[in-house]
């Protein structure tokens, strides 16, 4: 077993775990929850030697650990598959997934490629993965990477593998695929320490899961016995409020207007209407059309015909550019880290990057000052958890890079909001949060929102209007969410007869 024991680990002005005592077993899946910024990242780098505590012990098999860095962890038959994308671009698939253990296929100084592509052959199948272990690994999806470092720990055998977050950027198809390997590691007696906020999958996954609030171990539980409303109240010391949120006062002014909208081997003829002040839901699997149909409509990519009207007016909108500065249309994307934010750089530069046209001077300078009053007001108005604005957009949890993520549009005063999955890979408290914020901008301010989401529970809380996607088509329309009482059940199942 893997014993750690009063871990304590202090950062400049944060504590971020205060004396942590968890033990995982050889043989069992166990989940590891808490809200973002409650200390899971931090306790799993200490274990895999990332950092090291100021306090407390670890024990592997009763013998004390001492991880002074990865590849100590590795050594001692750990590894981990990290929630952000860790690749090396330019090196081949094989080569990422041997880079640990690289000096175990050398001999006389000499790289054994072909045994090195045999291998990573082997587990790249494993998590279902049909692609040459010779190709780079930049050319990759997301999703493609993150199974990669699947295969990567998988390859090295470890007794003992941490997953952060594993299945929050892969489809439901490679998620379930994933899922039976981890499943088959579990009868292989090897420990599974599996970071997750999806709650449904660690109740059905999991054997047994540990809870951390505000850096303190808040408690664990067995799966079989505890519901979803225990988990919760462990993770943010209350009940979950999930219901729906109200009535939206929206008028029937079209604020965007999607007509005939086709491109080749995609869309054909597109027809779609948002009004003034409406949360409007597309729903569909991942890969049905909806974040296409986004980047079609901001400009990212170019339809081969159709019309697009804003305000009644028929617009041509060439680029992202275009669409936030003359239209003012902003898409706050479901990929954060890699298209939405510049993680090396600062939360205040993250968020007015979108408004420095606005602060620039003739001389072609930013005012610094405005800047800062501009991107301290940001910050308090989506109460972004952040040492300082000057602090790196990586350093924070997930929640809080998506606040930024949204901050950042909010700030260049968009009238017409795409969000696209906007709680993907962060807690029930930041949920919470983020939906709050999204329906406080449609009741509060009037702004016109389309909200793509694959969790159906989120679309019908927030949304007035659902349509659902299927193959590129808009397949079915679900009206007559305005309401306060709905039956979630009926809901959803009308949004399944359309599927």
């Amino acid at each position: 077993m893997l014993e750690l024991k009063n871990i304590t680990k202090i950062f400049p002005g944060v504590k971020a775990l205060n004396d942590v005592s968890i033990t995982f077993k050889r043989g069992e899946i166990h989940a590891l929850m808490g809200e973002n910024g409650a200390g899971k990242s931090t306790l799993m780098k200490i274990i895999t030697g990332i950092h090291q505590a100021e306090m407390g012990e670890m024990y592997l098999d009763g013998k004390l650990l001492k991880n002074k860095s990865f590849q100590d962890a590795v050594n001692n038959s750990i590894n981990m598959v990290s929630q952000e994308i860790q690749v090396i671009p330019e090196s081949t698939i094989g080569e990422n997934i041997i880079l640990d253990r690289i000096n175990n296929f050398k001999k006389n100084g000499i790289v054994d490629w072909k045994a090195i592509h045999q291998i990573a052959q082997k587990y790249l199948e494993l998590v279902g993965l049909d692609i040459k272990p010779t190709e780079k690994i930049g050319g990759l999806t997301a999703a493609q990477k993150q199974l990669t470092q699947i295969a990567k720990a998988l390859s090295s055998h470890a007794k003992y593998i941490l997953m952060d977050e594993p299945t929050s950027s892969l489809t439901k198809y490679e998620a379930d695929n994933l899922i039976q390997i981890v499943k088959k590691l579990k009868q292989d007696n090897v420990c599974v320490i599996f970071v997750s906020h999806k709650i449904e999958e660690v109740m059905v996954l999991c054997d047994k899961v540990s809870v951390l609030r505000d850096g303190q171990y808040a408690g664990t539980r067995d799966c079989k016995d505890i519901t979803r409303q225990d988990i919760v109240k462990l993770m943010i010391g209350r009940e979950e409020v999930d219901e729906h949120l109200g009535y939206l006062d929206t008028s029937d002014d079209k604020v965007l207007e999607v007509k005939g909208l086709s491109r080749y081997g995609q869309f054909n003829k597109i027809d779609m209407e948002l009004y003034k002040g409406e949360i409007l839901g597309l729903y569909g699997l991942v890969g049905s059309g909806r974040t296409e149909l986004a980047k079609l409509i901001i400009g990212a990519e170019k339809m081969d015909s159709g019309e697009i009207f804003i305000g009644g007016e028929k617009v041509s909108i060439k680029s992202i550019s275009d669409s936030l500065y003359r239209y003012k249309l902003g898409y706050i994307t479901e990929n954060r880290k890699e298209e939405g934010l510049i993680l090396s750089d600062t939360v205040l530069n993250n968020l007015s990057i979108t408004i420095w046209n606005k602060l620039t001077n003739k001389f072609r300078k930013i005012n610094l000052k405005q800047e800062k009053i501009l991107g301290s007001q940001m910050i308090n108005k989506i109460k972004v958890k952040t040492p300082s604005s000057d602090t790196p957009v990586g350093n924070l949890s997930g929640g809080n890079q998506q606040k930024v993520s949204i901050g950042k549009w909010l700030a260049a005063g968009c009238d017409v909001l795409i969000i696209d999955e906007p709680t993907v890979g962060v807690d029930v408290g930041a949920k919470e949060y983020i939906h709050e914020l999204i329906w406080k901008l449609a009741k509060e301010e009037g702004k016109s929102i389309i909200l793509i989401s694959s969790d159906m529970p989120e679309l019908i809380k927030l949304s007035r209007r659902i349509l659902v996607f299927r193959e590129f088509e808009i397949v079915g329309e679900v009206k007559g969410l305005n309401e306060k009482e709905y039956k979630y059940e009926e809901v959803s199942e009308l949004i399944g007869e359309c599927m």
